[in-house]
């Protein structure tokens, strides 16, 4: 009952924000369709989102979790809290480095991530001054992964699966905003992107004040408890790396073919995505701390139900999406997306 109750609620904000999140994709449709400023958009925002994944929602969120959980139970809040405290300090130099870095050395990345768009300098360009502008949605989001991972352990999920719904809001309102007065669509995306970015901080830092944790900004130490997070995020950073890799081989690859094709890739993931959103991740950001709990407490047989109930909860309902999908792609898209820039052909290519 406890899987489904916190399922129910991360799913119910996860199913909001991907319904804004295609009211997003279909408005972005519309004004840019599937061209040569759409594909340097949706390259410019995959890369800080690849570190995301790679290190701040993957990796981290799996090792720190069940950590932060191990505190919390066997020393209380407080001790919990202060380690959390300990992470944000280290998460925000650590970051603010790579910003810098990843700043700097921003057009030789873009050549690896997207070496097509070389040949046409103006884009190139362009995909360089986007990608800048949208790295440092980077530090914000991931800042967000840990305040949210603490709330998680705490029982407190809403916060966090509420705060896609606002990366969604503010890029339709960039673009409706916005897209008059900047250079190209794609800025003001990008500006969207960086409102996004403060604005779930905001709202994640808000979450964590009500529930009595404050962030204090302290002096950093590698304690032996931030080694041990590093140790264990190391085999996460890998696993999740092949995944990632994989999806800018995809760009890499697309980056050579016909404009538009980045974007192809792009639509059509994002209707795969609705499933995956609110089932899968409802159902592992749900899993996680009370598995961690169940785990750190000794009780085996609760933690193998609780997976079971999860793996058949999951099974019963991306079965029927999978179907569905397979069977309505063509329909699905032209529902969606076709109008405006986003042409019967794009449709074709998209499903």
């Amino acid at each position: 009952m406890k899987l489904l109750r916190a399922f129910t609620t991360v799913g119910s904000y996860t199913l909001l924000s991907r319904i804004f999140g295609l009211v997003r994709d279909i408005v972005i449709a519309r004004f840019l369709g599937a061209s040569i400023i759409s594909d340097v958009f949706f390259v410019a925002f995959k890369i800080p989102n690849f570190f995301r994944r790679l290190v701040a929602e993957g990796a981290f969120s799996a090792a720190f979790v069940p950590l932060f959980s191990s505190q919390l139970s066997r020393h209380g809040r407080e001790v919990a809290v202060h380690f959390a405290e300990q992470v944000f300090v280290v998460m925000l130099i650590f970051l603010a480095g790579l910003l810098l870095l990843a700043e700097l050395t921003m057009p030789w990345f873009m050549l690896i991530v997207a070496p097509g768009f070389k040949e046409n300098p103006e884009q190139f360009n362009l995909a360089v001054d986007l990608a800048r502008l949208t790295f440092p949605y980077l530090l914000f989001i991931s800042l967000v992964a840990l305040m949210g991972g603490v709330l998680n352990a705490l029982g407190r999920f809403a916060a966090m699966a509420a705060a896609p719904i606002l990366l969604n809001m503010c890029l339709i309102a960039a673009l409706l905003g916005l897209g008059d007065y900047t250079p190209t669509y794609g800025h003001a995306l990008a500006y969207g992107v960086i409102a996004a970015g403060l604005a779930q901080f905001l709202l994640l830092l808000w979450a964590s004040q009500s529930a009595d944790i404050r962030f204090r900004l302290k002096k950093p130490e590698i304690t032996p408890e931030i080694r041990k997070l590093l140790k264990k995020m190391l085999p996460g950073v890998l696993g999740a790396g092949v995944f990632q890799i994989n999806v800018l081989i995809d760009t890499f690859l697309a980056s050579l073919l016909a404009s538009g094709s980045i974007s192809y890739l792009y639509y059509a993931d994002r209707v795969s995505q609705l499933p995956i959103g609110v089932i899968a991740v409802g159902l592992g950001t749900s899993l996680l701390p009370i598995l961690s709990t169940h785990v750190e407490k000794g009780e085996s047989k609760e933690a193998e139900e609780t997976i079971k109930n999860a793996a058949e909860l999951g099974l019963f309902l991306t079965i029927p999406a999978f179907v569905g999908l397979l069977a309505l792609a063509g329909p699905m898209i032209a529902l969606f997306f076709q109008g405006g820039a986003f042409t019967q052909d794009s449709t074709i290519q998209t499903a």
